[in-house]
């Protein structure tokens, strides 16, 4: 199956895409040039999707060996289904893969998002009601999204992408170590 790769990035983070788009040359940039930070630039690569199934992914995203192989296998075998890649959660190391109520996503790492979502999820934006609450708040919308409609998304186990140890352009507050549980295997040519 066909699907198209968003990659999310900002001023400030030219090298670091650059690297990811070494890694995945059919990758389209989306750059941050709405003024409205994480949430104006997520709203902005759901338009540039459109109806498209489409990979979202952040520009701080480290891949690990054969991906793209690897989460086309996992697109094909869940094509109309949301699917995350990046998690976390400990369940990872105890249950493994799994389907979660979409209420619980969190982290937008890397995850799929199936035709007509992206639209979907566009348009629910336009009236979600937390947005001055969690201006940044990105996952949580989708995760909100998810749970108005009752839709559960699947949990890729083992994470296919790690978070690099950079500062957040939101909050550089947080910590540079936000690390998935389960991913292995990094691809070399990204590890610097």
């Amino acid at each position: 199956m066909r699907f198209r790769i968003i990659v999310r990035t900002c001023k400030g983070r030219e090298s670091i895409v650059s690297n990811l788009l070494a890694s995945l040359p059919e990758a389209e940039v989306c750059f941050d040039d709405t003024g409205k930070g994480a949430m104006g630039n997520f709203l902005k690569s759901l338009r540039m999707s459109g109806e498209a199934p489409t990979l979202m992914m952040e520009d701080d995203t480290l891949l690990t060996e054969d991906f793209l192989p690897k989460v086309t296998d996992a697109i094909n075998a869940n094509p109309d289904s949301v699917i995350q890649f990046f998690s976390r959660n400990k369940d990872d190391l105890r249950i493994g893969s799994r389907w979660q109520p979409g209420g619980s996503f969190i982290m937008g790492q890397c995850h799929y998002m199936p035709r007509t979502m992206c639209r979907a999820l566009l348009d629910y934006a336009q009236d979600w009601p937390r947005l001055e609450e969690h201006p940044h708040g990105t996952d949580l919308m989708v995760a909100d999204f998810l749970k108005s409609l009752r839709i559960r998304y699947w949990k890729h186990v083992p994470s296919l992408v790690d978070h690099l140890p950079t500062k957040s352009m939101i909050d550089p507050r947080r910590s540079t170590s936000r690390k998935s549980l389960t991913f292995e295997n990094p691809m070399k040519d990204m590890i610097r």
